[in-house]
């Protein structure tokens, strides 16, 4: 297919890398599969989580599709540039659709994106992960490719102000797992989805372990787990914010209320192929 519009968004974006002075640092990319398709799997503790998880496919020259909720393409702004990306919209309404899109790119050879958390994680440690990513690349016979991001969430993460996104010299870092099989292993979908997120916590586990930025005081200790001393929620309190969110917003007549324009979703799968 014609790709007009990905290469100049990677483009602008690594002008804006180098306009922040970012740090960034990508290991693993020899485990990105040179050709054919692959799940990939990336943790999500901010919004321009999809940028970066995408750029450790660049080394190996793909371009990774990425699963957006259905609202962000009729953004007037996100929308062109999602369809443009050939991204793939989410509608929950319509789940099973959106679940053979993403077979059908996978089948085709393509990378398809997509965060099993769901949605940010406030204390940027790995939330319960939905299976739907096994079952895809199982469904689709192909490889789960985990990748996990690191530093993203000082740049613009849920309920911080944007004014990360000005902040120079951040550190982000990038790993790449190699590819984990769940083609061949007759294990259920939710046991192999455990063993993934055991990989990727170790991977996780690693990068924070390097990663060459400290707090520079108690203010600035947000974005650090309450794991490793920082003043982020625990997980238990992370899940009575979301709760919370998820009351207030379950009241608004505004459907683009709950979106966000890097926000990425797994589908529903269509119950047929859970099996």
């Amino acid at each position: 297919m014609a790709e007009l519009v990905y290469p100049p968004v990677i483009a602008l974006c690594r002008l804006l890398f180098r306009a922040l002075d970012l740090k960034i640092t990508v290991s693993g990319t020899e485990n990105v599969p040179r050709q054919g398709g692959a799940v990939l799997v990336g943790n999500h503790i901010g919004y321009p989580d999809f940028i970066f998880a995408g750029l450790a496919c660049q080394p190996a020259g793909r371009l990774v599709r990425f699963m957006a909720k259905e609202s962000v393409f009729r953004h007037p702004v996100s929308g062109p540039l999602m369809r443009g990306m050939h991204h793939i919209p989410v509608d929950r309404a319509m789940g099973a659709e959106s679940y053979q899109l993403a077979l059908d790119a996978l089948r085709r050879g393509e990378i398809v994106g997509v965060f099993p958390e769901a949605t940010i994680s406030r204390s940027f440690e790995l939330k319960a992960f939905k299976s739907g990513a096994v079952r895809m690349a199982r469904d689709a016979g192909v490889p789960v490719l985990p990748v996990v991001v690191w530093g993203t969430q000082r740049l613009l993460t849920k309920g911080r102000p944007a004014k990360g996104m000005r902040r120079r010299g951040v550190a982000v870092s990038i790993a790449v797992g190699e590819p984990m099989d769940v083609t061949t292993d007759p294990a259920p979908a939710m046991r192999l989805t455990t063993e993934l997120k055991s990989r990727m916590q170790a991977l996780l586990d690693g990068v924070q372990q390097a990663y060459p930025d400290r707090p520079r005081d108690s203010s600035d200790s947000w974005w650090l787990p309450a794991r490793l001393g920082g003043t982020a929620p625990t997980p238990q309190e992370a899940a009575a914010l979301d709760e919370a969110a998820r009351s207030a917003l379950a009241g608004s007549s505004d459907p683009l209320a709950t979106g966000n324009p890097s926000k990425t979703d797994e589908p529903r799968p269509d119950p047929r192929a859970a099996g």
